[in-house]
């Protein structure tokens, strides 16, 4: 091949290559969707859910569900872990002393005027019981001195959405079922007759208050103070529960929604500790378990949502777009299917037939049965909720799920029970 052409071939390949790179470049510099990590729990960090919100956003999330207490302990000192934190209410405190989260700009939340007066005042309905401990409206606004309190600002520490209230659920084909709110106990949990088919869950800020309830109900001790316990009172608690965990009333401690309804499933236990999407995945594969109303009132817990401090540009304002698009109505529907309420119910109904709005919000008796999330029957015709109307049971919360000012002491007592 002479010189001339082989100078000929080597300009038609250079000048193929630029344009293949002038075809190629528009893709080549083209923004790669943003990726949001999200921290949390089984409770809200579920595929569907993810799938959805990617569609609906056009943003990659990854989901990292954990146990209650690991994700807390990994958001607290790994802020850079992740850019969104789910859990619930009681874990603020810890995250915003830690300076592993930051405030939240209220005026970038697109529906915040929709939000019901549960976190913004503290109570549902005027005559509701405000509970003790860590009430979320105590803990939402950031205060001109950095501190958390109920005093409104533009700057919030978390997202209200996900919330409920919740006791423990009972298989009704060993435990005659209660009647809500008249002989369903939390004394129940330390009644000797479920010796060794009892289940907690393994949460200090959780399952410190299911029993603390149950041998306040059992009277084998009182609490000035239910949500803020002294040390005197812890010690005097916990000599009480290491009695009856060496005495082998505990058949174990959960740590995960799916690992609770494996408890129940498995005839491991007949009453423990639960979470609403347990109940409804156990009625679905039509284990009877009904989920108390207890006559002392319910441990409510409300979902929180908050900002990485370590998160910023980009994946920041794709958080903002992921917290709204929570408060837009199909999400608030979906976990309604789960027995979960949303801070702006009526976006949500929008979603719901009229049967489901019924049963899960105004505790009517359901029109017609009724599917979970799951796709499975979880409530037949004709069953009414326990505990009633979304307004009803947020009217007896008796204590919040709580970080105490004895919380240091609280998990030293906590591990020692676990381990006794």
């Amino acid at each position: 091949m002479d010189i001339s052409r082989r100078k000929a071939l080597k300009n038609i390949a250079a000048g193929t290559l630029t344009g293949a790179c002038i075809i190629k470049a528009p893709y080549i510099i083209a923004k790669e969707k943003v990726t949001l990590r999200i921290l949390g729990t089984h409770v809200t960090l579920q595929e569907e859910l993810r799938q959805r919100a990617m569609e609906d956003l056009g943003i990659k999330l990854i989901f990292e569900p954990k146990g209650s207490a690991a994700v807390l302990q990994k958001a607290a000192m790994f802020p850079q872990s992740f850019d969104l934190y789910e859990q619930w209410s009681n874990s603020i405190n810890v995250l915003w002393r830690s300076g592993a989260i930051q405030s939240i700009d209220k005026s970038r939340i697109t529906h915040w005027g929709e939000i019901n007066n549960l976190t913004k005042t503290g109570r549902i309905t005027p005559s509701a019981k405000y509970g003790a401990g860590d009430a979320p409206h105590k803990l939402l606004h950031v205060q001109k001195n950095n501190m958390l309190g109920a005093e409104h600002t533009n700057d919030i520490s978390f997202l209200p959405y996900v919330h409920n209230v919740d006791s423990f659920g009972y298989n009704t084909n060993v435990i005659q079922a209660g009647i809500p709110y008249e002989t369903e106990s939390w004394g129940w949990l330390l009644n000797e007759k479920y010796s060794g088919k009892v289940g907690i869950i393994n949460a200090p800020t959780i399952g410190l208050f299911d029993l603390a309830l149950a041998a306040q109900a059992n009277n084998l001790m009182a609490f000035n103070n239910i949500g803020a316990m002294t040390k005197a009172e812890l010690d005097q608690l916990f000599n009480i529960l290491i009695e009856f965990k060496q005495a082998g009333h505990f058949s174990g401690f959960w740590t995960s929604v799916p690992e609770s309804v494996e408890f129940m499933k498995s005839d491991r236990v007949v009453i423990e500790s639960m979470f609403s999407p347990a109940v409804s995945a156990l009625n679905g594969i039509n284990i009877p378990v009904n989920y108390a109303a207890p006559k002392e009132g319910y441990r409510g817990w409300h979902g929180v949502m908050c900002l990485s401090s370590r998160t910023k540009g980009r994946a920041k304002d794709a958080a903002y777009d992921y917290m709204n698009w929570w408060l837009s109505g199909w999400p608030g529907a979906y976990i309604a299917k789960q027995g979960y309420y949303i801070s702006n119910p009526q976006r949500a109904a929008k979603y719901l037939s009229q049967d489901e709005w019924d049963y899960w919000y105004d505790g009517k008796p359901a029109g017609q049965n009724l599917k979970g999330t799951d796709n499975k029957i979880s409530v037949k015709a004709g069953d009414i909720r326990s505990g009633g109307s979304y307004q009803k049971r947020f009217s007896n919360v008796a204590v919040w799920n709580s970080v105490m000012p004895t919380y240091d002491y609280s998990l030293q007592k906590w591990y020692e029970f676990i381990n006794a």
